[in-house]
C-alpha cells in the first residue's frame, strides 16, 4: 500500500461520523479519492431524496481526502472554506463521490468534489483545505 492511500485509508478510519454514514472508500490515486454511500431511509430528507447535508459531507470529506494525498507524515488538512452547488435532487439509492486537487500549496490545498446519484451530476463541491499539524 502506498504511503498516500495509507494516509487516506487513516482519514476514514478515524472519522466515526463518516462510518456513521456508510461511507466506503472505494479508489485513491495521485491527487484524487473516490467513494460511495449507500443511501438508506435515515438519510432521506422528507421528498425522499438524500439529504443535502449528506451529499455535502460526503463531498467534503472525499475533497478533504484527497488532500491528504499531497501532505507529509504528520500532518493533515481542515476544511476552512466551502462552497456546495447542489444541482439537481440526489434521487436513489447509490452516491458517488470523486474528490480531487485543483492546486496545493504549503499551507492551503484547493479542492473540488463531484457527487453523483444513479450516475447523475447532483453536486459540485469546492473546498480550501489547511494543512496542519497532525498533533492538533
Amino acid at each position: 500500500m502506498s504511503e498516500a492511500n495509507e494516509r487516506v485509508t487513516d482519514v476514514f478510519d478515524r472519522a466515526p461520523f463518516i462510518s456513521l454514514l456508510g461511507v466506503e472508500l472505494t479508489g485513491v490515486g495521485d491527487d484524487w479519492v473516490e467513494t460511495t454511500l449507500t443511501v438508506t431511509d435515515q438519510l432521506r430528507q422528507q421528498h425522499g431524496f438524500a439529504h443535502a447535508g449528506v451529499v455535502t459531507t460526503l463531498a467534503d470529506h472525499t475533497a478533504g481526502a484527497a488532500a491528504s494525498t499531497a501532505i507529509s507524515d504528520g500532518q493533515s488538512v481542515l476544511t476552512v472554506d466551502f462552497s456546495i452547488h447542489l444541482l439537481r435532487p440526489a434521487s436513489g439509492d447509490r452516491l458517488t463521490c470523486r474528490g480531487e486537487i485543483v492546486k496545493a500549496g504549503r499551507t492551503l490545498i484547493v479542492t473540488q468534489a463531484d457527487v453523483l446519484a444513479e450516475g447523475k451530476l447532483c453536486a459540485r463541491y469546492t473546498g480550501t483545505m489547511a494543512v496542519v499539524d497532525r498533533a492538533i
